[in-house]
C-alpha cells in the first residue's frame, strides 16, 4: 500500500475513533471511486448527522497532476448512483473550494454540510461527486454512493 492510502486509511480510522458510539452508529461511510480521469487514487467520505443538515468530511488521496495548487475541488450531491446519475445535480456544496493539505504525498481534507438531512439522503438514491474546477478541466474525479 502506498503512503497516501496508507494515510487516508489512518485519518478515517483517528475520526472514526475519536467519535462517540451513537453517533458513529448514525455515520455514513462512503468509498470514493476514482474516474478514469483519477485512476489508482482513493478518496473516502463521511457523512454525519447535524439536526436536518448533513456534515461531510473527506479524505483524498490524490488528484491529477494537472490540478492547480492549492487543490480545489467542487463538491456536488446528485440524486441518482454513479452508474445512473440524474442529470444536474441536487446540492452544490461549493461555498469553499479550498482543500487542507494535511500530510505530505498528497492526502487532502475538506469538510462540507449539505442542507439536506441525512436520512433524506440515504431514502433514495444519491451519489457523492469530487470535481476539478473549470480551469482544471471541470473533470468528476471520484463519485461514491451514499447508502
Amino acid at each position: 500500500m502506498n503512503a497516501p492510502k496508507c494515510l487516508a486509511l489512518v485519518l478515517m480510522a483517528v475520526f472514526l475513533c475519536g467519535c462517540a458510539n451513537d453517533a458513529r452508529k448514525e455515520m455514513v461511510q462512503v468509498k470514493m471511486n476514482a474516474t478514469q480521469r483519477n485512476a489508482g487514487k482513493i478518496a473516502q467520505a463521511m457523512l454525519v448527522p447535524r439536526g436536518d443538515d448533513t456534515s461531510i468530511s473527506l479524505v483524498i488521496g490524490g488528484v491529477p497532476s494537472y490540478t492547480t495548487r492549492p487543490v480545489r475541488l467542487y463538491t456536488y450531491i446528485y440524486p441518482g448512483t454513479c452508474a445512473n446519475q440524474g442529470a444536474s445535480p441536487a446540492y452544490g456544496l461549493n461555498r469553499t473550494l479550498i482543500t487542507d493539505r494535511r500530510f505530505r504525498g498528497g492526502v487532502w481534507w475538506m469538510s462540507k454540510s449539505a442542507p439536506v438531512s441525512l436520512s433524506t439522503l440515504r431514502a433514495s438514491d444519491h451519489s457523492l461527486v469530487l470535481r476539478t474546477t473549470p480551469a482544471d478541466g471541470d473533470y468528476d474525479i471520484f463519485c461514491g454512493d451514499i447508502r
